[in-house]
């Protein structure tokens, strides 16, 4: 499992970001994970698109999941089956937005892998022959920032970028009825909480993990809130 791993995702994202790294004029590292992370969440946009669509549709379909359970509280099987055809008919499944989230889990474990200790010089001997290798690697970004050590500021930048994320993917939830409000209050509550405790996480996370992986999370944190920014603009546009 763990050669399959070194195979299929740290030797790819590694040999990719030493062959940016490598055709920068400043062969700056930072600007190369940059470069790196947008290039990831381009290839992940066909899976991202279809969450934020989820999740968008989950939020809209809440006032008639209340009914659905208020209407059929007495039969648990009813209330399934009914539940299952809503989502049908709205193309919904929740479960499908957890997709993107899996992919990118052993995505930022190779970041972690490649800066931990994949920019040390004895790891440049897992690049691919076809590529350049670089004598050294200046694990610096702007001259400021060692990638490879962990950087508070930075963990602190992507736990804000977090948070600005969440709370705009959370918005503002569509009016529900009367008999549905317990319920709508709940589940209010609960994403209030992952708003919040998720910056928390970042930070907590962020504090010991190396700066370049850090780098990457900002990165691609900002690239999904402008994900999100126009794709719901784009939603609410649509007649």
């Amino acid at each position: 499992m763990l050669e399959l791993f070194h195979t299929l995702f740290y030797l790819p994202l590694f040999n990719l970001l030493i062959f940016l790294y490598t055709i920068l004029p400043m062969q700056d590292m930072g600007i190369a994970i940059i470069l790196l992370t947008i290039l990831v969440r381009l290839m992940l946009w066909p899976l991202t698109k279809k969450q934020i669509a989820i999740q968008k549709a989950m939020k809209e379909l809440q006032p008639k999941l209340n009914e659905i359970k208020e209407k059929y509280k007495d039969d648990k099987i009813k209330q399934g089956e009914e539940t299952m055809r809503l989502y049908k008919e709205n193309n919904a499944n929740p479960a499908s937005s957890c997709l993107p989230l899996l992919i990118q889990l052993p995505i930022l474990l190779a970041m972690y892998q490649a800066f931990g200790k994949g920019l040390q010089a004895d790891a440049l001997i897992d690049v691919y022959s076809f590529i350049s290798k670089p004598d050294v690697i200046n694990t610096q970004f702007i001259t400021l920032i060692d990638l490879t050590k962990p950087f508070i500021p930075l963990a602190i930048l992507a736990a804000i970028a977090q948070f600005w994320q969440a709370k705009m993917m959370v918005g503002a939830r569509p009016l529900t009825s009367k008999d549905g409000a317990k319920d709508e209050a709940f589940q209010a509550a609960l994403n209030n909480q992952m708003v919040y405790m998720m910056p928390i996480l970042t930070v907590f996370i962020g504090w010991k993990l190396p700066a370049g992986v850090m780098l990457y999370w900002l990165t691609g944190t900002i690239m999904m809130g402008v994900q999100q920014i126009a794709q719901l603009k784009k939603s609410n546009s649509t007649p």
